[in-house]
């Protein structure tokens, strides 16, 4: 027995510099290099995705003299390895060198400066001279998304953006193009960011080791309101923030931050401080009020949460047909910058234009939905500025504000008092358990004495429950991720899985792991920062939503009922299809002739690509040749003319032909004749 439990043993363990280390379930080398103390670096490694093996710097060298990338070689039982043999340290540092000579080096003025990986790993390893020339030209920055930047002269080629947007948000926006010395990383057909199916999650800029994407910076202007003594200056902070922002100074991951961020906000010169938690409150009443709706009626179910605006984003790109489905409510960002306007305004006895409310988010996203234009009244943002939790703590270091040593200081009313049930929006499922909370109580006037739906919390990607609600069986899903929503969509459409309640976020662990947040994105940081949220959940006296005694004051004053026709105004909205791929397409046929031409554009975006487009280009091609007049006709492929809930559709002369079906050439074939015979017609005349 004895004998056999050592050979057990003997079997589980590898030699690292000469020390035997057990294996444990670890998936790679690297993993158990790690687990002994040693912290091998890594560009393009991250325990989430796909190991690439690229970078060069996890390298270990075998009794044997091989040299492995240790990120992409299994643990076997009874290796020999060294971590930092000479050649082993000769070869990363040449590697490193190679990455700095085709590197955008002005390393004082990168966004990146200080928490870079590169800029990390030369320094402890001494390269203090690159022995190689530098970039040639420079290729011009990507300033189109209102979330990020794109700056390819200081990519790595990593591949980290690239395996995260196809591997974990299903999208692909980004992958490898050209090859050799002229390989980039860049979206579809080199286009900008803006221009593609970029949703604006960010999560691309979150696993970037380098400068190459970065949160788009709006601090000037954050500093310029301040400034302005014409702008009452109002701030919102996100549930998630209270947990992460401290991360940016030295406290430990998960702390509540709140109270130290509220005075640093103080001390820079903000007028009000208000929680947006007090918002998700709100949106929890609404939210609620139509669920039980449409839970009574069987009608639009399931019902999505719409809180997220990346999952809305991808939801009008993809899901057009669904958008009914998603629940009407602003989210608690854009429900307190409406509150704010309409009515905190006329309190202040102030114009709402000389309000400015900035809102400090987790979230990349936040800034493309807060200049949404169903986001607006008589020209005035509702929200008129967001600043992730990166750019907030860059404000306050810039003002020189010990953020460690502050003082904890209260929030203003009446936006600042909440409940748990707001707070918990902060982490995935923490939506769908507030409205749990909620739902009994609206069913039947009475309070649930459990609070905490344990079934709905965790960090797996999807998550089911069956929740008992005023004797209503509730089957409610809980998503993190745009590929498992991917994935969750198909199941639904086959009829593999039925919902009443959908809760979506498009980042991992939702809003505590946003773009925007300070750190490096790891399951082991959500998880403090998830930990952080329930404990301010317990802390709080209240934690459901309709306990809330200032909502009810809002509504009492200023709302009425939930779910009146004034709370709909103030805190709903509508969303529709929109097109991915905006732009004039890719020209299949250019008429030669010197008179008018009939322009044919055929969608071949996602929807009509499924649905035969691509055929009925092919045909129509074939067809125009026939009929001997190509030379009056422009046929090009569009990437999207926006009418996804039919079939594919053609745009003849600007008339959009939608309801077709590849085989229904012909038809699309005689509009352009008859438009062809119109344009004769008018030369006549």
């Amino acid at each position: 027995m004895s004998a056999n439990n050592n050979t057990a043993v003997q079997a589980a363990t590898l030699t690292i510099n000469g020390r035997p280390v057990e294996i444990n379930g670890e998936k790679n080398l690297l993993e158990v290099v790690r687990k002994a103390g040693i912290d091998l670096p890594t560009f393009c490694y991250h325990s989430e995705l796909s190991a690439f093996g690229a970078c060069r710097q996890c390298l270990v060298e075998t009794e044997d003299g091989r040299i492995l990338a240790s990120c992409s070689v299994p643990a076997d039982p009874g290796m020999k390895i060294k971590t930092h043999s000479p050649r082993v340290q000769r070869i990363r540092k040449v590697a490193l060198e190679l990455l700095l000579a085709n590197h955008d080096r002005e390393c004082t003025t990168c966004e990146k400066s200080g928490v870079c990986k590169l800029q990390d790993l030369a320094q402890r390893y001494g390269i203090d001279e690159v022995r190689f020339g530098k970039r040639d030209q420079k290729m011009p920055l990507d300033l189109s998304s209102p979330a990020i930047v794109r700056n390819p002269n200081r990519c790595i080629l990593c591949g980290d953006c690239v395996r995260m947007c196809k591997e974990v948000q299903g999208l692909g926006i980004l992958d490898f193009a050209n090859r050799g010395a002229s390989m980039v990383v860049t979206p579809a057909f080199g286009r900008d960011i803006a221009d593609v199916e970029c949703v604006n999650c960010g999560q691309c800029a979150a696993v970037c080791p380098t400068g190459a994407l970065t949160v788009k910076s709006e601090i000037d202007q954050a500093w310029a309101a301040i400034y302005d003594d014409s702008k009452t200056v109002v701030v919102q902070i996100a549930p998630a923030v209270r947990v992460a922002v401290g991360d940016a100074f030295g406290l430990k991951p998960g702390e509540i931050s709140l109270g130290k961020l509220v005075a640093a906000l103080r001390m820079i010169g903000i007028d009000k401080v208000f929680d947006t938690s007090f918002a998700a409150d709100l949106t929890v009443m609404e939210e609620t009020t139509e669920f039980i709706n449409r839970l009574r009626s069987g009608a639009q179910l399931p019902q999505f949460t719409s809180c997220c605006p990346a999952w809305v984003k991808y939801a009008e790109q993809y899901y057009p047909d669904m958008l009914s489905n998603l629940s009407s409510c602003r989210s608690p960002q854009q429900m307190f910058g409406s509150v704010a306007k309409r009515y905190y305004t006329k309190e202040l006895n102030i114009d709402p234009k000389d309000m400015y409310v900035i809102s400090v988010m987790p979230c990349t996203a936040k800034k493309f939905e807060a200049a949404r234009p169903e986001f607006s009244n008589d020209g005035v943002r509702d929200v008129d500025l967001v600043l992730t939790t990166q750019e907030i703590a860059h404000m306050i270091k810039e003002a020189g504000i010990n953020f460690a040593e502050l003082e904890e200081d209260s929030l203003d009313m009446p936006f600042g008092f909440t409940t748990g049930a707001g707070v918990i929006f902060g982490v995935t499922g923490g939506v769908a358990e507030a409205v749990l909370r909620a739902a009994n109580f609206l069913l039947t006037g009475e309070e649930l004495q459990k609070v905490a739906f344990t079934e709905v919390r965790g960090l797996a990607g999807t998550r089911a429950a069956t929740v008992d609600v005023a004797g209503h069986e509730v089957r409610v899903a809980i998503t993190h991720t745009l590929g498992e929503i991917k994935a969750l969509m198909e199941k639904i459409r086959k009829g593999e899985e039925y919902f009443d309640i959908i809760e979506v976020m498009a980042c991992p662990g939702g809003c505590i792991g946003g773009a925007g947040q300070p750190g490096q994105n790891t399951i082991e940081l959500r998880t403090k920062r998830s930990e952080g949220i329930y404990r301010a959940d317990t802390r709080m006296q209240l934690r459901k939503a309709q306990e809330n005694p200032l909502v009810q004051h809002v509504y009492d004053k200023w709302l009425g009922q939930y779910g009146s026709h004034e709370a709909h105004e103030a805190l709903h909205t509508q969303y529709s299809g929109r097109s991915r791929m905006p732009g004039e397409g890719i020209s299949i046929m250019q008429g030669q002739s010197q008179g008018e031409k009939v322009d044919v554009a055929v969608c071949v975006g996602t929807c009509c690509f499924l649905k035969g487009s691509t055929q009925m280009l092919a045909d129509l091609t074939e067809l125009i040749d026939q009929s001997g007049y190509a030379d009056q006709v422009n046929l090009r492929a569009a990437f999207c003319l926006e009418n996804c809930a039919g079939s594919a559709s053609v745009k003849v002369d600007g008339k959009i032909i939608g309801g077709l079906t590849a085989k229904k050439s012909a038809v699309v074939m005689q509009e352009i004749m008859a438009a062809l015979r119109n344009k004769k017609a008018k030369v006549e005349a």
